[in-house]
């Protein structure tokens, strides 16, 4: 069964015959399903490639279709058409198949890569922008007094509380206080916050 399709090749079986060389495949005989593939191949092929468009899978999709005539064979039924008209519905459905499969492959793997771009993009703005604000932020903590510096240092980058700070820096609490309150005013307009 994995003969070469011929294709170009016609077929020694007339069309009418074709029913009968279908009965015989459908009860496993080899030597007819020979025949039915002479007749077929190149007819499957022709309907496949102009679905698919790609030589090589269409020789894959038209050898499935072929495999499919002898697994299925006891299905035919002829008063429902010709074996010709049977084996073109299978190829044509075949074939979209497999365009429609590579289409939602593609589509899946464009998605993807948008994703990854969309995400690399974000990552890379976002670190660029965590840059620029640590930057400013240090151009501006630069522009506080000592006193202010180390009591917003304290607070907001170790957390400490007020009181806290003022121990640690050994400095009255309402001063303490006065020059956060100070301190964040200078940052917030250095670094152009509106409230």
């Amino acid at each position: 069964m994995n003969r070469p399709l011929p294709f170009g090749a016609a077929g020694h079986t007339g069309r009418g015959d074709l029913a009968e060389v279908m009965r015989k495949v459908a009860h496993g005989d080899k030597q007819a399903f020979s025949v039915l593939y002479d007749a077929l191949a190149s007819t499957v092929f022709g309907i496949v490639i102009k679905v698919v468009r790609d030589r090589a899978q269409s020789e894959e999709v038209a050898q499935e279709v072929m495999i499919d005539l002898w697994r299925q064979a006891a299905r035919y039924r002829p008063e429902a058409g010709s074996v010709t008209t049977w084996a073109a519905t299978i190829a044509h459905r075949r074939a979209v198949d497999r365009v429609r499969s590579a289409q939602a492959a593609a589509d899946r793997e464009q998605a993807q890569a948008a994703r990854e771009h969309h995400t690399a993009f974000d990552e890379v703005s976002e670190q660029v922008e965590t840059r620029l604000e640590s930057e400013q932020v240090r151009r501006c903590m630069r522009g506080l007094t000592e006193l202010q510096r180390q009591a917003v240092t304290l607070a907001y980058y170790r957390g400490l509380t007020y009181r806290e700070v003022a121990e640690t820096l050994r400095t009255p609490l309402p001063t303490i206080k006065t020059r956060m309150r100070d301190g964040l005013i200078r940052l917030r307009d250095c670094m152009g916050v509106t409230t």
